[in-house]
């Protein structure tokens, strides 16, 4: 017999099953199969395929295979109710979202039992952190809808919203989403992860049980051919996904030119860094949190742990033998620390990803898990930082570990991933934390503390992890449009350049051939070749010399860390000396056959707007989010890094100055297209930027053929962004070739902005030259 006494000198855990009896009950009475939930009901189950329960391989429901024609159906039910709930005020729509958030929390047991059946996380995840937090968004975007006309002035929905989600975090990757999306005036078409939708439809009668217009919230189930579908639906105005970079690359692909804004939450190989004068006993726990957590199944899973040379052997002990006392089992025990992989065919993966690293020579050190569909805890050692373990996302519980000796050494190995979704940085000494956060790429960083997450704060990565943000004001932003300028006739597609000698009159006085401008320094086209354009000639670039200018943008990374006075003092010094040559730019637009007058309207216009981008150079902010307890979490804007532009044929001054200061001003620098027409009048700023303290390499002008080049720079990989104004074709052409490396895209009818109006200049252009990481700091403790 088991006494007290006993338990107390052996520290067993006892049984502690939560009781499923109401979620079993709950799927009885879908014996057929569910149907998908369109219009505010469930409709008849056509083909179905069957969900399992991960932890026992038992056979738990059948859902339908969504085909093109019901996405379409629940499209048109999302499209016939959305003008209407739109046109609710925000107040009645901030009461629809906080019914649900109050509905989730009288449902709380059930949806968490649901979740761990399906999914096959634990019980105490589902309950403690899943569905708490299910409820938090709905609460806080309840919120958002009802100040939403004096926070966002002018801005109004998208329409309806595209939304695939991941398998990982079912329903909390729903209320990322929908809750936002609705708040904002949109309706929704959600497909939930065929391993994992059980949530998803429980949710939709959840919303349907508290009095949800029809066709607000419409789920249809199926696999990945159903998420292609709604991606290729007509009507659908808005795509969001959270998944796997791949197949964020192929929506990319997919919606290039459709004029569908895009949000991408993708894939992670997130560092976890401990110096050397971290609580190593409170980072072994960041560890459990950080890579054990939900199974390793984490898209900023700390699955990279850099630890200090000099506590490397204390650290790795302790790890280890708290790795061993993770009880990894039935999911629905409440002592679990560790579930079920979610499918076979994930812990097929996640074994061959380890074999490969084992061949590859990594020592692995591991804990129990007993079969079935499990993995035990595992760490890897003896890992090189290019071997497959410290380069693929396992998303699973597996983590590296390397070494590292200074602070540099940390930087770059935590960098050396293609991804940049999180970090977790450990270190009693907060300077060195947070002079680390500023130099990681990761969209999110955790300061002594891992896998904290809020409605109120963003959450989203850098390069391949994506763009975008969801929770807080800027997760609220992505499901708003502002009005686009639109133009009443489309910019033409311009002639090919032509090098044939004897087309362009150089007229009297000395010939002057304008070069291109790379790092500082004018530069003769590698081509060899130059195209005759009004007023001249002009280098014909090519492929090596955006690679030239790419590289010189660069090698100028200290321009972002300057201070915004400092970048202002050069925007006004530009003005300045642009001012001084005014005339003279007037008369290089005039030789263009621009009047007189509107010549001198476009310079001035111009130098104003060297002042505007000055002005907002140190004001535009970042903000402290209403989060967590005992942390503050600081949003902080960064400048991407370096962007390509390709500019628009009219205003060839001021269609130049307008999108390259915003970006400077920003911090980033750029590889600048100037009008392909008219390239005189931005070679021409030659001088002015000379003469202006601007450091070489911050803009850089490459000539010629402005597709082709505009191209170039989409496929380049170390191209953060692309601005394009110009054709439909052309923006179609670089929105598919920046999927390469997911960079964000900014495309445009190059007509169809006023850029001497208001909407030549705005906080639009800073946004789109800014990033936002959330860095959560320890505070108040």
């Amino acid at each position: 017999m088991t006494t007290v006494s006993n338990i107390l000198a052996s520290m067993d855990y006892g049984p502690a099953p939560e009781d499923a009896r109401i979620v079993t009950d709950w799927l009885g009475q879908f014996p057929g199969g569910f149907g998908h939930f369109i219009g505010g009901a469930f409709t008849t189950p056509g083909e179905t395929f069957e969900v399992q329960n991960p932890a026992t391989g038992e056979a738990i429901a059948r859902v339908s295979q969504g085909t093109p024609e019901d996405v379409a159906a629940a499209v048109a039910a999302a499209r016939k109710a959305q003008p209407g709930w739109a046109a609710l005020s925000g107040h009645e729509r901030a009461r629809h979202l906080y019914a649900l958030a109050r509905h989730v929390q009288q449902h709380a047991r059930f949806l968490a039992v649901l979740e761990t059946i399906d999914n096959g996380k634990p019980i105490r995840e589902s309950r403690d952190i899943d569905v708490p937090l299910v409820a938090r968004h709905f609460y806080h975007h309840a919120g958002w809808a009802e100040i939403l006309d004096s926070e966002f002035p002018g801005a109004r929905p998208h329409g309806v919203c595209g939304q695939i989600i991941p398998w990982n975090f079912p329903l909390l990757m729903l209320a990322w989403k929908v809750a936002p999306a609705l708040a904002a005036g949109n309706t929704v078409v959600l497909k939930p992860a065929e391993y994992t939708p059980l949530t998803a439809l429980a949710f939709a009668q959840i919303a349907a049980e508290c009095g949800l217009p029809e066709g607000v919230l419409n789920i249809v189930t199926g696999d990945g051919a159903t998420g292609a579908a709604l991606v290729a639906a007509e009507g659908i105005d808005k795509i969001a996904f959270t998944g796997s970079t791949e197949v964020g690359r192929i929506i990319r692909r997919q919606t290039a030119g459709t004029g569908k804004p895009l949000t991408l939450e993708l894939g992670g190989k997130s560092p976890f860094v401990v110096f050397a004068d971290a609580d190593l006993d409170a980072a072994v726990e960041g560890v459990v949190d950080a890579i054990w957590f939900n199974q390793g199944q984490v898209c900023c899973a700390g699955a990279r742990i850099l630890v200090a040379e000099a506590v490397a052997p204390r650290f790795e002990k302790k790890l280890a033998a708290r790795m061993r006392t993770l009880r990894v089992g039935d999911p629905l025990d409440k002592n679990t620390d560790m579930g079920a992989i979610v499918h076979p065919v994930q812990l097929e993966r996640i074994r061959a990803l380890v074999a490969k690293g084992q061949a590859e020579g990594a020592t692995l050190t591991q804990g129990e898990a007993p079969e079935g569909c499990f993995f035990p805890p595992t760490i890897a050692a003896d890992v090189e930082p290019a071997s497959t373990l410290a380069t693929e996302e396992i998303f699973g519980p597996v983590a590296t570990i390397t070494t590292f000796r200074t602070p540099e050494d940390a930087v770059a190995l935590a960098n050396a991933t293609r991804y940049g979704l999180a970090a977790s940085i450990w270190s009693e000494n907060v300077n060195l934390c947070l002079d680390v956060a500023a130099k990681v790429k990761a969209g999110v960083v955790w300061i002594n503390s891992t896998n904290i997450f809020d409605a109120g704060a963003g959450f989203g990565g850098y390069r391949e992890s994506g763009y975008g943000r969801e929770g807080g004001r800027e997760g609220m932003t992505a499901y708003l449009a502002h009005p686009r300028p639109a133009a009443s006739r489309p910019e033409a597609e311009p002639d090919a350049p032509v090098a044939t000698p004897g087309l362009a009159s150089a007229g009297p006085g000395i010939d002057r051939t304008a070069k291109l401008y790379v790092g500082g320094k004018q530069a003769r086209p590698d081509s060899g070749y130059v195209f005759a354009v009004p007023g001249g000639l002009a280098g014909l670039g090519n492929r090596k010399d955006i690679r030239n200018a790419v590289e010189a943008a660069h090698k100028v990374a200290g321009w972002g860390k300057t201070t915004g006075h400092n970048r202002a003092q050069v925007l006004y010094y530009l003005a300045e000396n642009l001012s001084a040559r005014a005339v003279e730019f007037e008369g290089r637009l005039a030789s263009f056959g621009i009047a007189r007058p509107a010549a001198k309207a476009e310079v001035d216009a111009a130098i104003r707007r060297c002042f505007w981008y000055a002005a907002q150079a140190d004001k535009f902010d970042g903000a402290v989010h209403q989060t967590k307890t005992e942390h503050v979490t600081l949003a902080v804007p960064e400048p991407l890094g370096v962007i390509g532009i390709a500019c628009p044929a009219t205003q060839p001054l001021l269609g130049f100055v307008s999108l390259v200061l915003p970006a400077i001003a920003m911090g980033n620098s750029v590889v600048a297209i100037p009008s392909q027409a008219h390239p005189l009048a931005a070679t021409d700023l030659y001088q002015v930027l000379d003469t202006s303290d601007l450091p070489g390499g911050v803009i850089n002008i490459v000539t010629g053929e402005r597709d082709a080049l505009a191209r170039t720079l989409a496929d380049h990989d170390d191209v953060a962004a692309m601005w394009y104004f110009g054709t439909a074709a052309g923006a179609k052409m670089v929105e598919a070739a920046s999927a390469g490396n997911l960079k964000q895209t900014w495309t445009e009818d190059g007509a169809a902005r006023d850029w001497f109006g208001p909407a030549g200049q705005g906080r639009e252009f800073l946004h789109r030259a800014t990033q936002v990481k959330n860095i959560w700091v320890p505070y108040g403790e």
